[in-house]
Parts: C-alpha cells; structure tokens; sequence
C-alpha cells in the first residue's frame, strides 16, 4: 500500500526548484533519469535506499551545509577574540583584569553555552531545528552589543554571558541539524564544515585581534563588535533553507519531505524517496511506539536506563569530554596569555600560528572523515596529541618561571625551551583538529532518533561542563601545579581518551542513521560496524557501478 507521500507525489506532478539553484525537476521526469542511468525500476526496498545514497549530493545540499555552519564561526570567533581581548583591553573596563577576572569573564561564555545547549535541546524537537538556530542568532547579537558598549567587569561580563546562550543553542543543532539534512557518505564532510567554519571563526578573530591591538586602548571594542556580523548574515539566510526531512516527517508533513529529498538528491527517482520517507517513517515509527506517551523526564531518563541508547551517549559525550578535557581551548581562550608567560614579545602574533594551524588541519579533517572513517582519525588524533603534551611538560621544566605571577623570572629570555612549546603547540593543534575536534561533533549520528535531540543535548551539555572547568582553572592551575604539571594533566587525559577509543568506539562510516541505532545493540558495536562495512562494501560498489558512479 503506498504511503501518503507517494499518493501527494503522484498527485502533485509538480515542478520543484532546487535551493539556492535555477535548475528545475518534475516528478515526471524520474522515468527519464531512470531511462538515461540504463537502470530498471528497483523494487528492492533495501536496494532502492542503497540506490539513493549512492547518487551525487545536490550542489543545494552542500551550500546548506555551509550556510548554517555559521553557527560554528559564531563559536569560533568568540573562542578566538577572548584571547586577544584578555591581552589588549588594558584599564577600559575600569582597571586592570586579575586572574581570576579574566577566567571569569572567559569561563562565563562556556557557563550561557551550557545553559543554551539545555534550551536548545528541550526544544529542538517540538520547534524544529531552524527555530533554535535563529533565537542563537539574536542572543549573540544582543550579547555582543553589550560586550562593545562595557565600560565595567559586571557589564562585559553579562554580555558574555548572554553570547554563550547564542553559542550553545547553535553549537548543540547546527550538527544535529547537518547530520539529518546530509546523505549518508557525505554526512562526515558536511559536518566537518560545521568545524572547518569553527576553526576559521577562531583565525579570523585571532587575525583582526592582533591587528586592532595596536589601537591604543579601544581596539578591543572593534574585534568584538565585528562578531555580530556573521550572525546576521545567518539569520537571514536561513531563510532559505528547509527544515530536515526527519523533522518534516515526524510532524506529518510528507510531501515537504518529499520536497526537501528532491533538493537533497536531485538525481534520485520517486521510488527511492519515498523508499527513504517510509525508512524514516519506520525508525520514527519503531523509535516512539513504546515513548509516544512519555514525560519529557521519562524520556530523558531512558537514555540512562536503556543499555544501547546510554552506550551511544555515553560513546559520544566521551569523546566530546576528551575534546574539551584535553587542553585545546585552553589555547584558544589563553594562547597570547600563554605565549607572553615563555617570553615572547608580541604574543599576540604568535597566537595566530595556532589559530592558523587549527583551521588548516580541520581543512584535513573534511578531506579525510568520511574517506578513511572516524575511529581511525580519532586513535592518531589522540596518541598524537599525548605526545606532543608531554613534550611541552618536559619543555617547561626548562622555563624559568615565576608561578606566582605567571612571567619569565628577571633576565630570562625565549630560548630554546620556549620554542619547543610553540611547536609542539603547533603539532598538537594539528593533530586535534584533524581528528577530535570535529569527530566530537560527528558523534551525534551515534544517538538514536527517539532520544536524538536530548542525546545532543546531553553531548553538548557535555562539551559547555568541560569547557567551563578549563576556561576557569587554567591560570589557576599554572600557578599551582606548575605549567609542567598542568599540561601534565592534559596530557593524562588525551591518553585516556585513546585507550577508550581503541577499545570501543565503533566506526559508523557510510551508514544510514537508522542503521547506526543497531551498532550499540551488540555492546559498543565496534565488531558489529566492522561487519556491516565489510559486508555493504560490495553492495555499495555494485549500486555505484549501475549509476554509472
């Protein structure tokens, strides 16, 4: 028996625009692709969605990608201009900031980011994923307002505040939001553009911070205020793009599923879309049976209390935990800090070598994610990472620093100790972006769709907790524990993270969302994924080659 969206699509024979394109497809003309490609109607249900994974993504589906992934550059620009800020902004908020008011007013982004995250999370299913993205858009930018116009701690410290809510909604659906709109081989590439324009955030406002440092006294205020422009520019265009079809088909609303599939897979038949409607029919359908008439509470404690759905969180907070835990952003929230304690002069320049670094090997990242799987990635990413921090911890045993006022003791100059932390610094930059930092995004795919939206949640959540225990115990930490045995601990941690992740995270490359649900069902599943790639490898081939691919 058809389903709904087969008899409106039959009915419709309409013709359908492509997003952000001129070129324009009727339903009419499936039998005409169907007659170009050589190929005979499938029926094969399981054949026809293999079939559809195996067209080319839509030049739309791409440019959606990349338009929301302004929510990331949202989050890259702040982490990227606190930085900066921290070493510039002198007296102009009343006197000079102490230790513990710069970790404030750093930490309290992540502290709005976590709050915005929940919000994000409880409302993402009932309002879409576009709704939260938009309210993110105007907090950063009320925010921001704020931050420009401070002339005291209290008031900048507010306007950061608010910048984390816009931060953390946008961090917690924009790849939510990608991981559903996205074809399955592509869907690591997509999301990758969510980091790729993270990091690029973070070298721009690195870049425009170093600059408008030299303006005596207020040049803070420019870098901060061009933060609102990007935010902007999201918000209006959005507009342009659709709601996800698993949104669209969970609220009933079929034919614009249908629709947005179209936009998706251009090249795809009517049979394959809607054999990809009643598979997400099915998932939901099999997803919400046994929760239709759950509480919001019932719900969010079954990610607890089922064995599969908490191992997939579990598996994806982890690595999100890892990704914070280890020490990165505390080189994106103090890198000038940093710098100027080993001695170098004009630290704010030097800061743009890690912010370069990172954007370049998130470049990596795109390129490599979805070609060679995420486990492999996540196990060189972080063994390399513990590495090169334990170098750092050996380099700054040769430092001679003052840890009651974090500078060089008098008389002492950058040596070669100094610039053995900056590359390594370098190296470990790289090796976090080209695996970590964006796998920890991608992780989402691993939670199912009934607990999806809080799954997320709980995994972002997880990233803003971390993110405030660094952002407000580093200088603190330098100053009791040493910088050896601060980055002693971020080296513990990244070594941690790799003994999880040899031992249990599964690789999840190439398959459909609602396959991955069943990877947890077997344990962590990393024997489970194995098989499955093993055995749809050939299937996957096969289709490619009748499509000419």
């Amino acid at each position: 028996m058809p389903t709904s969206y087969e008899q409106n699509n039959a009915a419709a024979g309409a013709v359908e625009k492509d997003l952000f394109g001129e070129k324009q497809w009727d339903a009419s003309s499936d039998a005409h692709i169907e007659e170009v490609k050589g190929t005979a109607t499938v029926t094969d249900e399981v054949t026809e969605l293999s079939a559809i994974e195996a067209t080319a993504a839509s030049t739309a589906a791409w440019l959606i990608s990349i338009t929301v992934s302004l929510g990331g550059f949202l989050f890259g620009y702040d982490t990227g201009y606190i930085s900066s800020v921290l070493v510039s902004i002198g007296t102009s908020l009343g006197h000079i900031l102490s230790s513990s008011e710069q970790e404030l007013v750093t930490s309290l982004t992540s502290g709005g980011a976590l709050i915005g995250a929940i919000m994000a999370g409880l409302t993402a299913d009932r309002f879409g994923r576009k709704t939260p993205i938009w309210l993110a858009c105007a907090t950063f930018i009320i925010g921001t307002v704020l931050q420009t116009a401070a002339y005291s701690v209290p008031q900048f410290a507010v306007g950061r505040f608010i910048v984390g809510l816009g931060v953390g909604s946008a961090a917690m659906v924009v790849p939510l939001y990608i991981g559903e709109l996205a074809p399955a081989k592509y869907r690591g590439r997509m999301i990758a553009f969510n980091n790729m324009s993270v990091t690029l955030g973070q070298l721009v406002a690195s870049a425009i911070g170093a600059g408008l440092a030299q303006v005596e006294g207020e040049g803070w205020r420019g870098t901060v205020g061009i933060g609102a422009a990007p935010a902007v520019g999201l918000a209006i265009m959005l507009l342009w793009c659709p709601e996800s079809p698993r949104q669209l088909v969970a609220h009933g609303r079929l034919e614009e599923a249908g629709k947005v599939l179209m936009r998706i897979y251009p090249t795809s038949t009517s049979s394959q879309r809607a054999a990809k409607i009643r598979s997400i029919e099915m998932s939901i359908h099999e997803a919400t049976s046994s929760v239709a008439q759950e509480s919001l509470w019932v719900a969010f404690r079954r990610i607890f209390t089922t064995p599969a759905t908490g191992r997939a969180v579990l598996t994806a907070s982890l690595v999100m935990a890892i990704s914070q835990l280890g020490g990165f952003n505390t080189l994106m929230y103090y890198s000038a800090t940093l710098f100027a304690i080993v001695g170098f002069t004009n630290a704010t320049a030097v800061a743009i070598t890690v912010s370069g670094t990172n954007f370049v090997f998130s470049v990596v990242n795109l390129l490599l994610v979805d070609k060679f799987g995420r486990r492999i990635l996540l196990c060189i990413s972080t063994l390399g990472m513990s590495i090169c921090m334990l170098i750092a911890v050996i380099a700054f045993r040769w430092i001679p620093i003052d840890t009651s006022t974090l500078t060089l003791e008098e008389g002492a100059e950058v040596g070669w100790a100094g610039i053995l932390v900056l590359v390594t610094i370098i190296f470990y930059v790289a090796f976090y972006s080209s695996g970590v930092a964006t796998i920890a995004w991608i992780g989402t795919e691993l939670i199912p769709l009934e607990v999806r939206a809080l799954g997320t949640m709980v995994n972002t959540v997880t990233c803003w907790s971390t993110n405030i225990i660094i952002a407000s115990t580093f200088l603190s930490m330098m100053k009791g524990m040493t910088p050896s045995g601060a980055f002693g601990f971020y080296c513990g941690i990244c070594f941690v993270g790799w003994v999880f992740i040899v031992i249990c995270y599964p690789d999840v490359k190439g398959m459909p969302l609602e396959t991955i649900r069943d990877v947890f069902r077997h344990g962590f599943g990393r024997k489970y994924s194995k098989q499955w790639q093993r055995e749809h490898k050939h299937e996957r081939q096969e289709v490619q080659q009748s499509f000419g691919h």
